[in-house]
């Protein structure tokens, strides 16, 4: 017997959209350029790049990589500033839509009753962006979003998660989280959620055998024109997501 399905936890980039090699990746670019580097980061250096937690980081990560000179963190914090505001603009002129199902899946589980949080790397800003955004429609389905300005560790550890199930006050048998990353599979995983994967434009060219703790890992949740494929897991008959598939992917009572 399967438990009761009482919350979603989304994961944004890559998950609700398709926000990080048409968002993030250029937000970055012209930030570098906004402040006088030398740097571009290509789809192929992004994509290796984001096997490191948060923007920040990343940059900081490509500075030790690519100059003998210490980092400079006053640069630093400018860059990130910097590439704040570009990626803004760019959510909130609605730029990037959600993925195929996102928003069916969001407004189902709202009349359902089930609790949704947001828990990303992401900061409170660029949250915020989105849900000006694309997102704007569904943003009241929302209880709440734990953003990387809220932990001290950022996925794969699972503080972000442990810090939703605290807020919900809710154990994990009943909470399922929807992520697209090895990082975000491997931090739910470790805070004991079951977790679904959607794989994103990025995530797709990763082994699979790097979702194996996933209890289902799909293309796209899908929606009437666009089914989804199942990759590994139970099969999908209707070539969408549903409330009643997602129960299923709990953990037995």
């Amino acid at each position: 017997m399967h438990r009761r399905l009482q919350a979603i936890l989304w994961d944004v980039d890559g998950t609700l959209a398709e926000t990080e090699r048409n968002g993030h990746r250029p937000a970055f670019n012209a930030a570098f350029a906004e402040l006088g580097l030398p740097w571009h980061w290509d789809p192929a250096t992004y994509d290796a790049l984001l096997r490191i937690a948060g923007g920040r980081e990343r940059m900081a990560a490509w500075w030790e990589q690519t100059s003998a000179a210490p980092v400079d963190g006053a640069l630093l914090d400018a860059l990130v500033a910097s590439k704040k505001r570009h990626y803004g603009q760019r959510l909130r002129g609605g730029a990037i839509p959600l993925r195929p199902g996102v928003a069916r899946l969001l407004d189902e589980a709202a009349a359902a009753g089930l609790a949704q949080l947001i828990v990303t790397t992401s900061s409170r800003a660029a949250v915020e962006a989105l849900l000006q955004g694309s997102l704007a429609p569904h943003a009241h389905v929302f209880a709440g979003w734990i953003c990387g300005d809220d932990v001290q560790r950022k996925k794969p550890d699972p503080e972000g998660y442990r810090l939703a199930l605290s807020r919900l006050g809710l154990v994990a048998g009943h909470v399922l989280v929807v992520e697209d990353s090895p990082q975000g599979l491997a931090a739910a995983v470790a805070a004991g959620l079951p977790t679904l994967v959607t794989l994103s434009e990025v995530s797709r060219a990763e082994p699979l055998e790097w979702f194996a703790q996933a209890r289902a890992v799909l293309d796209r949740l899908g929606t009437a024109t666009l089914p989804l494929e199942v990759l590994c897991g139970p099969a999908c008959p209707q070539g969408l997501v549903t409330l009643s598939w997602l129960e299923h992917l709990l953990p037995s009572a």
